[in-house]
Parts: C-alpha cells; sequence; structure tokens
C-alpha cells in the first residue's frame, strides 16, 4: 500500500515564501516521476511542476522563476519551494508520485 501526504500548507502574505513536502511511504516498485497540481476554488485543477528520475524539472509558466521542486535521492521525500507568493497561487496542492495521490494542503496567499 503506497500512501503520500502532504505538508506545510498555510497562510501568508504576498511575497512572502512557504515551503510544501510530500512524504511517499509504502512500496513502489519503481518511480517515473513526481509533481505538484493545485485547485483554486470554482476553477479546474492546474498543473504546476514535475520532476523526473533524472533530476529533469518542468514548471508550469505562471510559477516558472519563483517554485522550485526537488526530491531526495530515495524518492521518498517531494518539495516545493514557493517564493514571491501571489494572492493567485491561492490553492489547494497536491503531490502526485506516478499514479499516486495525496489527499492535498491548502494554501492560502494573502494580498
Amino acid at each position: 500500500q503506497v500512501h503520500v501526504e502532504e505538508s506545510g500548507g498555510g497562510l501568508v502574505q504576498t511575497g512572502e515564501s512557504l515551503k510544501l513536502s510530500c512524504t511517499v511511504s509504502g512500496s513502489i516498485s519503481s518511480i517515473n516521476y513526481m509533481g505538484w497540481y493545485r485547485q483554486a476554488p470554482g476553477k479546474q485543477r492546474e498543473f504546476v511542476a514535475q520532476i523526473f528520475t533524472n533530476d529533469k524539472t518542468i514548471y508550469a509558466d505562471s510559477v516558472k522563476g519563483r517554485f522550485t521542486i526537488s526530491s531526495n535521492n530515495a524518492k521518498n521525500m517531494l518539495y516545493l519551494q514557493m517564493n514571491n507568493l501571489k494572492p493567485e497561487d491561492t490553492a489547494v496542492y497536491s503531490c502526485y508520485v506516478d499514479l499516486y495521490w495525496g489527499q492535498g494542503t491548502q494554501v492560502t496567499v494573502s494580498a
């Protein structure tokens, strides 16, 4: 059984930073990619960032230059460093590892 759980969400002001973490537990034979999506109220789920096993990363244009995705060598921890946060970054952020998903963590950025 694989379990994915996010942490680190919270309420911050515009311009501040926040670091999300994602813990992966259980047995996964191989991991191809890990990443983050987000969903704001009333909006569709939006891709944020992804990291591959070769450490190649891709980002949504809306977060490029502000967010950094990383993982540990064991691939059981995933991070999202978010800098210069904006009110439009407010959303529930969910972590995924291949086909496994977490429940999400709320990030709220006040103006």
